[in-house]
């Protein structure tokens, strides 16, 4: 059976979860596999394995458990080797590599940080700001509405708005917040949000980070935070060179 992977820690690390529960239904059970100074933090591997939520929730709680006492690099959900020698020699062939990733997220975690337009206000906002567009819509509205082209032309020039304002936000978002974190990490485009960026900060002062989101959210009324963290920083776990079996 293939294993599965959630986690990478030093070998001497206090608090490494063994025997308790992780993914899978029935779930199944948790072990440990050591080499090179590292441990993995491992089960077996369900077949055909979905991300659902009570895996997920499995997941997410074996790193809590594995990271009450120390660092643990935190691999994706759906990390997985052949067995349990391919995880034994992604520990040796790769050991420089995490050991660095190791000393550099100690006592980090990670808030990711979605942000969206409030679509009323931020039409509101638009509108007070461009004299075109209230030009525009004052003579839709003395025409009677305007003709079916008048009306395109000013939908147009409003999405046009819109989106521009888009960017504003997201550059001010990111130059508020990027100076009271150690690293930014950016997800994929297409997620839907205007913001969706990962930031790097020292377990016990967050607050730095919190108090600018909240500050600039208070100023911005018409921009909508999803804050969530503290997390184990995923984002920062970049995989080593060539990597294959883990990571």
């Amino acid at each position: 059976m293939s294993t599965y992977v959630y986690g990478i820690a030093a070998a001497d690390h206090p608090t490494l979860p063994t025997g308790m529960e992780g993914i899978g239904s029935p779930a199944l059970t948790v072990r440990t596999v050591t080499s090179a100074g590292l441990t993995a933090v491992v089960s077996d591997a369900p077949e055909n394995l979905r991300p659902k939520r009570r895996d997920l929730l499995a997941h997410q709680n074996v790193l809590s458990e594995a990271g009450g006492g120390g660092t643990v690099l935190p691999l994706r959900f759906g990390s997985i080797a052949a067995d349990d020698d391919a995880v034994a020699a992604a520990l040796d062939g790769r050991a420089e590599h995490y050991q660095e990733r190791l000393r550099s997220l100690r006592d980090r975690v990670e808030y990711n940080v979605k942000v969206q337009h409030d679509e009323d206000a931020v039409l509101r906002e638009v509108m007070s700001g461009d004299a075109e567009l209230r030009a525009l819509v004052e003579r839709n509205r003395t025409a009677g509405g305007g003709s079916h082209e008048d009306k395109l032309r000013l939908g147009e020039a409003v999405a046009g708005a819109v989106q521009q304002r888009e960017a504003v936000d997201a550059e001010a978002v990111r130059a508020a917040l990027e100076p009271h974190a150690e690293a930014v990490s950016p997800a994929p485009d297409g997620s839907g949000w205007i913001v969706n960026l990962s930031f790097l900060v020292d377990r016990s002062s967050p607050e730095h980070l919190l108090r600018a989101i909240e500050e600039h959210q208070q100023a911005h009324p018409h921009l909508v935070f999803k804050v969530n963290g503290p997390l184990p920083p995923y984002s920062f776990v970049e995989p080593a060179p060539e990597a294959s079996a883990v990571g």
